[in-house]
């Protein structure tokens, strides 16, 4: 079912302001849809729209899809919640005159096999919710997932986007990975920046609890840990420990650099002047082939 213009200037706005959010809450470069942007929208749904004009909500329903320019949110149900627009915001809300008067969409929610989609990004999730009013938005559900061209996200509780700090979190046990490198833990924090001349990208991940650095060399492993985008540099701290095949190193504090594949396992932090516990390594030597028996006389 396609809907015609006076439910899209009330609906599809919202649908493309508030539910493409994901695709900037993982840093792929899109950003929110702006309140001024008047681009045509689209929206799909199997078994209709409905209005509810006493719970002032709008529902899509069966295999709903919104789509504007070259993103799109599929579900199976699309809801928009909205109320009376105040009159120094009725112009921004941009959501025309529905019944005489404007409205303003402040919650957004899809259920049910949730996908985000744009020409560079996928996400995947079973529920997604976008709060306009704090600028908001956090995806939930089994088998979370953010697929781009280089990068796989994984998170087993949320994944979630804070739009007025640029900032995106990966919750319990997550995952970043790029080609054989692996960054995980309890927690990832996500610095996202907007250059003025490029797209939004990261450009620090803060890793919390049980966190693991994997190199097609070596694990990496620490109760904390930073990885700088722009340098390819992980620092952990923490109980840290390198493992490459069976040797070991432990101590307080190590720097990865993933680019490179080279390592450092330090006591402390540098600048730490506190009392230190050495570095201590477990090397294992390898074992020399057992000489081969002689030759048998035929």
């Amino acid at each position: 079912m396609r809907i015609g213009r006076k439910a899209e200037g009330f609906l599809l706005w919202s649908m493309a302001a508030g539910l493409l959010f994901s695709s900037t809450a993982l840093a792929a470069g899109l950003g929110v849809t702006s309140t001024n942007d008047r681009r045509p929208l689209d929206i799909e749904a199997e078994q209709g729209i409905e209005w509810q004009q006493n719970n002032n909500v709008y529902i899509a329903r069966g295999n709903a899809r919104a789509s504007r320019g070259n993103a799109t949110v599929y579900a199976d149900t699309l809801i928009a919640h909205y109320r009376p627009a105040a009159p120094d915001r009725a112009k921004q809300a941009g959501s025309g005159g529905l019944a005489g008067g404007s409205t303003d969409i402040y919650r957004v929610e899809a259920e049910g096999n949730v996908r985000l989609t744009t020409d560079t990004q996928t996400v995947y999730g079973d529920r997604a919710v976008y709060d306009l009013d704090s600028a908001t938005a956090v995806v939930t559900g089994r088998n979370l997932k953010l697929v781009t061209p280089k990068d796989t996200v994984t998170a087993r509780d949320s994944l979630e986007w804070y739009d007025n700090t640029l900032i995106a979190v990966a919750r319990g046990e997550a995952v970043a990975m790029r080609e054989a490198k692996r960054l995980a833990g309890d927690v990832l924090t996500a610095q996202v920046v907007k250059p003025a001349d490029g797209p939004s990208r990261i450009s620090r991940i803060d890793a919390q609890g049980h966190v693991v650095v994997t190199t097609i060399n070596e694990i990496a492993r620490g109760a904390t840990g930073v990885y700088n985008a722009d340098t390819g540099i992980a620092s952990l701290a923490g109980g840290v420990t390198i493992t490459r095949g069976d040797n070991e190193l432990r101590g307080q504090y190590g720097v990865v650099d993933l680019n490179n594949n080279v390592s450092r396992l330090l006591s402390a932090p540098p600048g730490d002047l506190s009392p230190r516990t050495p570095v201590q390594g477990l090397i294992i030597p390898r074992s020399k082939a057992p000489p081969a028996p002689p030759a048998q006389p035929k």
